[in-house]
């Protein structure tokens, strides 16, 4: 068979692409009471991005006074009156535990709510694609500037928007290094070219993904790269809401004057398209739930108003579990609302998120604002001293974690015969308890010798670390001391 092989041809011809091209989605605007709500969590979430980095909170004089500071250099995490070290970390591991089980209460109760308002995808794409609308018009502008040719108005919109993109992105990229950094410092040395290296690449970095992403991406993230809709696809079930198009009442479908000249009465839906114009990932909610839709509510806004204008009822396109569509399709009542969100499942979620909460809230009460850790030399473990005593070595870390200067005692608990002394003090002032000073937010490292005398057997121990202010506190750290009877384990 040769390439020419007209058989050949018409296979080829109907072969299927492993890509679907993708279809440009110009959604049209639309008032009502979900794109109000739409606007609101998206003004909250843009005004929360931006503007938290420069909160100010006053520590004291020994702590940053951001708000909400994520301190890489010291390794510290701070927001308002929370501050977390690395070795509470678990209150971070906390943290990102609630918030997916969040998703999963959100997911269960309200099916993607959150794709559909307060995901920064959903919110950048909506804030571009207004951006669209301001400088190319609505739907069907946008429509005929798509299909026209490369005029010098054309070529003068593209480059308005996206310049207004790209500013757009840079915001959102350079805000995002101020949440690592003190934000009014670092902004003076990002313009005057002294900032480090890495906010400069990380801005870039942002930037760009946000332009490509929110500016011409956009759906496509959504139905193909992100792997939420997947999860949350196994997590709803028929008693989950989801925008649901009411097939029952709207087939067969029909404009106002077909159904005047129909032999048969025609559904409610008239076939306006208008669910699919305002839909910003482009789909077509009345052939059923799919990955794409990703229940902003935009098309129920739609079809209210496309009913409201004909004179029937709204509700064709609406939020309803698919338990409540099939009781609706008998001509019985749904299920309260209340008792759709709130039901075993979502209790569960909710107990365990709370329970969580509770958890990590208690924990941040009653942990101590003070920490001792002891790492003890093993070469060589002992050394024998002029006058017979035995000296093992050990690095003490003291921890500091109050926004102020402190001062502790170390004092050695058990280790009968036992002292100790620093590189700053003289071997013959060895004594049990040593007195140092901490400064703020700081883990101080201390050099500490304890002597025994000759003859001593091995002994596991404690360093005891108390404050000697008001607050107090107190933390211990076990160790051995080795002598030459044995190894001390």
């Amino acid at each position: 068979m040769t390439a020419h092989d007209p058989k050949l041809s018409a296979d080829h011809s109907n072969e299927i692409g492993l890509y679907a091209k993708r279809k440009s989605v110009f959604p049209k605007a639309i008032d009502g009471a979900f794109r109000r709500f739409k606007w609101l969590v998206m003004a909250v979430c843009l005004l929360i991005y931006w503007g938290t980095p420069w909160i100010r909170w006053d520590r004291g004089p020994y702590a940053p006074d951001q708000a909400v500071l994520i301190d890489l250099g010291n390794r510290r995490f701070f927001m308002f009156d929370i501050e977390i070290w690395p070795h509470e970390f678990y209150f971070v591991a906390g943290l990102l535990i609630m918030a997916g089980i969040g998703l999963f209460l959100v997911t269960s109760a309200v099916g993607r709510a959150w794709c559909g308002y307060a995901c920064p995808q959903t919110v950048w794409t909506d804030l571009f694609q207004h951006v669209d609308r301001l400088v190319d018009g609505d739907r069907n502008a946008q429509l005929r500037l798509q299909k026209a040719p490369w005029t010098a108005q054309k070529i003068a919109k593209r480059a308005l928007k996206w310049s207004l993109y790209l500013t757009i992105s840079f915001l959102t990229g350079g805000a995002w290094i101020f949440y690592f950094a003190d934000a009014p410092t670092l902004q003076y040395e990002f313009w005057t070219g002294t900032a480090a290296p890495v906010a400069y690449a990380t801005t870039f970095v942002l930037t760009m993904t946000t332009l490509i992403f929110g500016g011409f991406m956009r759906e496509q993230v959504c139905i193909y790269m992100c792997p939420w809709p997947r999860i949350q696809t196994a997590m709803l079930d028929e008693k989950s809401l989801v925008v649901t198009y009411k097939d029952w009442r709207g087939e067969p479908r029909g404009s106002v004057k077909s159904a005047l000249k129909a032999a048969t009465p025609l559904g409610d839906c008239i076939d306006c398209m208008q669910c699919v114009a305002v839909c910003p990932t482009g789909i077509d909610i009345r052939e059923g739930p799919q990955i794409g839709c990703i229940t902003c509510a935009l098309c129920i806004d739609a079809c209210d108003k496309a009913m409201a204008d004909v004179g029937r009822p709204r509700g064709l396109i609406d939020y309803c579990t698919l338990d409540d569509a099939e009781k609706e399709k008998r001509g019985e009542e749904p299920t309260p609302l209340l008792k759709t969100i709130f039901r075993p499942r979502t209790l569960v979620y909710l107990g365990v998120w709370s329970g969580i909460g509770l958890a990590l809230l208690f924990m941040l009460g009653q942990r101590a604002r003070l920490d001792i850790s002891v790492a003890k030399d093993r070469n060589p473990e002992y050394v024998m001293l002029s006058d017979g005593h035995i000296r093992n070595a050990y690095t003490l870390k003291l921890r500091n974690m109050e926004a102020r200067p402190r001062t502790f005692t170390v004092a050695l608990e058990g280790l009968e015969g036992g002292a100790m002394f620093t590189d700053e003090m003289d071997a013959a002032a060895a004594k049990r308890v040593l007195t140092i000073e901490v400064p703020a937010d700081t883990t101080k490292p201390v050099r500490v010798y304890a002597v025994r005398p000759r003859g001593a057997k091995p002994a596991e121990f404690a360093f005891v670390l108390n404050a000697t202010d008001k607050e107090g506190g107190a933390d211990r750290s076990e160790t051995t001391f080795t002598t030459a009877e044995g190894n001390g384990q």
